[in-house]
């Protein structure tokens, strides 16, 4: 039952999927207490999580503040409060600043409550298993922000996991800094293998599970084998590496060399039938040299990850690399970002290619036009490609479908369903 005098609660969630599952705890909690949740332009309390990774990011919250601020001064809005990254990191500038926000709270504690108010669509969900990061990289801020890596215990996770089979979810997204750290702080061991075989006993009928954001370094040959074993496991591992120049990657803190990264490359490829390789890298870090880029180029030109994303780097005041001399200009960081991007362009358009007449498995995530939008199991959601699907039977979204490749894109793939 809601009372009809508690106010009506909308929710904006800014950032990664991590700030995703913070929201819908958020909202689960609010819901539980009967507080109804709204859209935005319906409410009478106006939420945002926000986020404070990188310069952009923190620019989005604050635009997005203000805009509640407008709304809150017209009348539609009658309190405002501030989550995330962003409060945790400025509460008391923005206290001062941003008088008009009524309250500023700090990031959400992992042992969050059970209770989840989806904000993603009824057929896929993630789930974060730990929070902050034992990494320490010089250019990021969350050590600052999110002190400390909590696993969230075995127990707690599987009755997650057996809700969201309850739910009959097509796909579960298995997130947090570092899963590969999983269970070190709780068990005394990295247990992330152990953990990933309970929760394929347990979610029985969850289609896909796919591992998000794995340390190049923490990769064991047991995972591997799981993962190529598994028929649940998305044959997908996202794996950061930042870049490849071991005097850059000595600078960013990495604990990882060049023959390091290549080691578990080669060895993923040989021990994953089929895999697809995610990797994200930052350029233009202080004192990065033409030289340095162009080795980073290189690499990827004879590396050909299937699915990658680039960054500027981006200077974040509490980091190590904040006070790093030679600071790479910013017009010369945009150009080594878009020579990156065209480069793997070109290698995304080969490998698509290679899928070409062949059948694939696509989950189906909406309808648009005369058009059914799905993804492969090579793709995650929101940052990566697309399958067209045009089909005679009526889908619905959470279908697995068997999809004929009939045309290959840049990113995405072409095809047909029966």
């Amino acid at each position: 039952m809601i009372y009809k005098n508690k106010p009506k609660i909308g929710i904006l969630s800014l950032g990664c999927p991590r700030n995703l599952v913070d929201s819908e705890s958020i909202l689960g909690r609010l819901a539980l207490k009967t507080y109804p949740i709204v859209d935005m332009h319906k409410a009478d309390i106006g939420i945002v999580n926000t986020c404070a990774f990188i310069e952009d990011a923190k620019v989005e919250s604050i635009d997005t503040i203000l805009d509640l601020i407008d709304l809150k001064k017209k009348g539609e809005l009658k309190k405002i409060i501030v989550y995330g990254c962003l409060a945790q990191r400025y509460k008391d500038k923005l206290r001062k600043e941003l008088p008009e926000v009524d309250a500023f709270v700090g990031t959400v504690s992992l042992n969050h409550s059970p209770a989840r108010f989806p904000i993603t669509p009824k057929h896929y969900s993630y789930l974060k298993i730990c929070e902050g990061c034992i990494n320490n990289c010089s250019y990021c801020i969350i050590p600052k922000i999110k002190p400390g890596f909590t696993s969230l215990d075995i127990d707690s996770i599987l009755a997650k996991v057996e809700k969201l089979d309850q739910e009959k979810i097509s796909e579960l997204n298995i997130i947090g800094q570092d899963i590969s750290g999983y269970g070190m702080d709780l068990y005394g061991a990295k247990i992330l293998t152990r953990l990933l075989k309970k929760i394929t006993k347990t979610a029985k009928h969850i289609g896909w599970i796919r591992l998000l954001y794995l340390y190049p370094s923490r990769i064991s040959d047991e995972l591997l084998e799981l993962i190529n074993d598994c028929l649940a496991i998305c044959k997908y591992i996202d794996l950061p590496i930042q870049h490849i120049n071991d005097r850059i990657l000595r600078l960013m803190r990495r604990n990882t060399r060049k023959k390091d990264i290549l080691r578990i490359i080669e060895k993923i490829r040989k021990k994953v039938a089929g895999v697809a390789l995610r990797t994200s890298i930052i350029v233009g870090f202080p004192s990065e040299t033409d030289k340095e880029f162009k080795e980073l180029l290189h690499f990827i030109e004879e590396v050909r990850f299937e699915r990658l994303g680039a960054f500027v780097y981006s200077r974040e005041e509490g980091t190590d690399a904040y006070n790093f001399g030679s600071q790479v200009p910013k017009k010369k960081k945009i150009e080594r970002l878009n020579s990156i991007m065209s480069t793997q362009q070109k290698i995304s358009q080969d490998i698509n290619k290679r899928f070409l007449g062949s059948t694939m498995e696509v989950l189906i995530d909406e309808k648009e036009k005369d058009l059914y939008l799905g993804r492969s199991q090579y793709d995650a959601p929101e940052v990566d490609g697309i399958v067209y699907v045009s089909s005679k039977s009526l889908l619905e979204p959470g279908d697995f479908v068997k999809v004929k490749i009939t045309d290959t894109l840049e990113y995405d793939l072409v095809g047909e369903a029966p």
